[in-house]
């Protein structure tokens, strides 16, 4: 079995997790760049500004910034068609809200996408991943002000004119659904003691709603070409029991996600979503045109990450064992799980793609799957990452059945972390997911020295016969 013609292989980063450089060529401070390290069972820590002494993983990152020649280079050597990546918010906009560019920012991105390009790897751009500019965390309270809306349109309209000869591929926010999750992480929220989180997030989430739709509107202007998607962290759900109870509560917990992906999708709040509000004494406060601008800027196609699924129960008793990508459920004992708790379920993304393309009937995008492990590196050099080759076979064998077999429209496939990175949830560097290795620990020692694993030249085979060869 393999993949249709122009299907798009490749991997994914995150600028704030890859580049470092932090405070170079005019770059502002991040949200990224305030979090610190921590660890499977120590959570990060957001400062109040950068403090002496704290070790700030994003800092200095893989060093992306100053090697992304040699980096793109090994993508190429494995041979992907397109290689998924964030632009640094702040290194267009140090603050947030000034009305000219840093063109060194400009500028390092320009090469960046000459050297994909170069390779025939088309770039997939994420326009904002888990790094607002802090100066409008400090300013204006970040996506809880309206204002937030205008200053991300204007560095869309500034990215998207630079970039439109060389950029087709755009999402308009990582994980958007996250905001509810971890809200600091997402989009530079803190809620502070006594606020409604949900009456933040929400209102938070709309005003993203309408700065993507208006990015949507624009992009398309500047460039019809362009191909401007969502991307959602998918949290498939299972049922515990065949209870009915336990399948509303897992219905419910699914409701709240899909809440995000309908809105940029269908272009207007579902009659479920508003009865939720209601319910929940949340008020969304809009604009007369609001409503208006969200059905115009509905997305081309829906990028989603996969790593696992959940079990909901409808029994308050019963406590949250399984870990997860922010997320949590009830232990399912037909899976195994990963070094850090999030269980394997690759049938799960074959549910998962056809849960989504049934729903929208919109091209989907798979911009992250990986599984995150302890590497060992043998005293010749080599690692044998055969659990990591487990994991990517087992999902991929589920996407072509999908596609082949199910009828679901998929653009492309994009593991997550295709190069050792730091890890969003907990800034360690031990947790790995690339196919290469990069020599640092969680501490930042390290030469920051590229290595093959076994799993890069498993991958180049797959990509060279289109997925056929999985072996």
């Amino acid at each position: 079995m393999k993949m249709q013609d122009g299907f798009l292989w490749g991997g994914a980063t995150a600028a704030n997790q890859c580049e470092g450089a932090w405070n170079v060529d005019g770059k502002g401070i991040s949200t990224a760049d305030v979090a610190t390290v921590g660890s499977h069972t120590i959570p990060r820590k957001y400062t109040k500004g950068i403090i002496e002494g704290e070790n700030y993983p994003s800092h200095e990152a893989i060093g992306f910034y100053h090697r992304y020649k040699e980096d793109i280079k090994l993508f190429a050597q494995m041979g992907f068609k397109c290689f998924r990546m964030s632009i640094n918010w702040t290194r267009i906009f140090p603050i947030g809200d000034e009305a000219e560019p840093n063109e060194a920012g400009l500028q390092f991105y320009d090469d960046v996408f000459d050297e994909c390009l170069k390779y025939g790897m088309e770039p997939v751009v994420t326009v904002s991943h888990y790094e607002t500019p802090y100066g409008l965390v400090e300013k204006y309270g970040s996506w809880r002000n309206r204002k937030t809306v205008a200053f991300y349109v204007n560095y869309c309209k500034t990215i998207f004119t630079r970039y439109k000869n060389k950029v087709k591929y755009w999402m308009t926010f990582n994980e958007i659904n996250c905001i509810a999750l971890m809200p600091f992480i997402a989009a530079g929220i803190t809620i502070e003691p006594g606020e409604n989180k949900n009456q933040v997030t929400f209102q938070a989430a709309h005003h993203q709603f309408v700065a993507s739709a208006k990015a949507v509107a624009l992009g398309h202007e500047i460039n019809p070409d362009f191909k401007i998607g969502m991307m959602m962290i998918y949290p498939l759900i299972y049922a515990e029991t065949c209870n009915p109870d336990d399948a509303l509560e897992a219905m419910k917990n699914m409701d709240l996600h899909y809440f995000f992906s309908d809105v940029q999708v269908r272009g207007y709040y579902s009659n479920k979503m508003k009865k939720y509000i209601s319910k929940n004494n949340i008020t969304i406060k809009m604009e007369a045109e609001d409503e208006e601008i969200l059905n115009k800027g509905t997305v081309d196609y829906i990028g989603f990450s996969y790593y696992m699924s959940m079990v909901a129960s409808a029994d308050e008793q019963k406590k949250e064992i399984a870990a997860g990508n922010m997320l949590g459920g009830i232990n399912n004992p037909y899976l195994k799980a990963s070094d850090w708790g999030w269980q394997i379920d690759p049938v799960g993304v074959r549910i998962s793609l056809n849960n989504l393309y049934d729903r929208y009937h919109k091209p989907l995008f798979i911009v992250e799957n990986g599984l995150g492990a302890v590497d060992k590196v043998e005293k010749d050099g080599s690692i044998n990452d055969d659990y990591r080759i487990d994991y990517f076979r087992a999902h991929i064998e589920q996407l072509e059945l999908a596609v082949n077999e199910d009828g679901v429209e998929l653009m492309g496939y994009t593991p997550w972390g295709c190069i050792d990175l730091i890890s969003a949830s907990t800034g360690e560097m031990k947790k790995r997911y690339g196919f290469i290795y990069v020599d640092k620990d969680n501490d930042g020692n390290g030469t920051l020295t590229r290595s093959k694993k076994k799993s890069f030249y498993w991958y180049k085979k797959v990509i060279e016969t289109n997925g056929e060869d999985l072996d």
